[in-house]
């Protein structure tokens, strides 16, 4: 009799234990769908966020709910993308994305949307002529934006880098007699640098963040890139989903005429559309 009962309880057990499999399998393939009518973008707050938040109404139409994961740094978006937090972020350019060898393993560029010209901006002078010798000048610290720093201070003629110092150079890279001024280079986290002027002489700031603490980089920078800058901001996914369906829209719906409109009523030179 014991042996009976017992018997049904374990055969009641394991269907209970099916039924329970069957939910879960179905809860997941309903997950699934959802997730793959779902497409979540990191990025940095000034102009990116802005400009998928503009996108949103589009992409639902097209069936694509659209969710924007927001960072501050530089780091964690590249990591978040990797890891399969997100599906795609949209914050940097491609020698940024290249500077790692993990993520250009990983990640690769789906499609370049604008420029944002870095700016050399100080709160103490006001033109590079004011700078005194042996100003104190904060740089970006991650390499590719510390070297595209270094190129704007060459290009404008004050330093000058040995030659093959390439896209990744530091101020180590320096050319013996090319700091006629006697500049010294203090590397920051990009995302200080604006809070960071105060305590320097002046700052080179990527695009971005100058537009986030609220300066207009074509008028208060004291240089500036021009527009044909190779430092072109990407939408970029893990390697091999470059063609999924809801990247596809996302491309179609950020290079659109509305969006480059917006660009250009909003930021002020800040922020220049690659695209027609």
């Amino acid at each position: 009799m014991k042996k009976t009962i017992l018997n049904m309880t374990v055969v009641r057990m394991t269907l209970l234990f099916a039924l329970l499999s069957g939910a879960a399998a179905l809860s997941f393939a309903a997950g699934s769908r959802d997730s793959g009518n779902t497409l979540t973008v990191g990025a940095t707050p000034v102009p990116h966020a802005e400009l998928l938040n503009l996108i949103s109404a589009e992409l639902r139409d097209k069936g694509i709910t659209l969710r924007v994961r927001e960072f501050t740094d530089y780091v964690l978006p590249n990591q978040a993308l990797m890891f399969g937090d997100i599906d795609a972020n949209f914050f940097q350019h491609l020698p940024y994305l290249q500077s790692n060898a993990e993520w250009n393993e990983s990640l690769v560029s789906a499609f370049g949307v604008h420029v944002e010209p870095m700016g050399l901006y100080s709160s103490r002078f006001d033109s590079v002529a004011a700078l005194p010798a042996g100003a104190e000048i904060a740089i970006p610290s991650d390499p590719s934006n510390g070297g595209r720093a270094l190129l704007l201070l060459q290009a404008r003629g004050l330093i000058t880098l040995r030659e093959g110092a390439g896209l990744l150079a530091t101020a180590r890279d320096i050319a013996p007699g090319g700091n006629p001024r006697g500049f010294v280079f203090r590397e920051l986290e990009a995302a200080q640098l604006p809070r960071a002027l105060g305590d320097v002489d002046a700052a080179v700031i990527n695009g971005n963040f100058a537009l986030q603490a609220g300066f207009n980089p074509q008028r208060d920078a004291l240089i500036i890139e021009s527009a044909d800058s190779p430092y072109v901001n990407i939408v970029a996914v893990r390697r091999g989903y470059e063609n999924d369906p809801r990247i596809l829209a996302l491309r179609e719906a950020l290079l659109s005429p509305r969006v480059r409109a917006f660009i250009e009523q909003n930021y002020d030179g800040g922020v220049l559309a690659i695209f027609d």
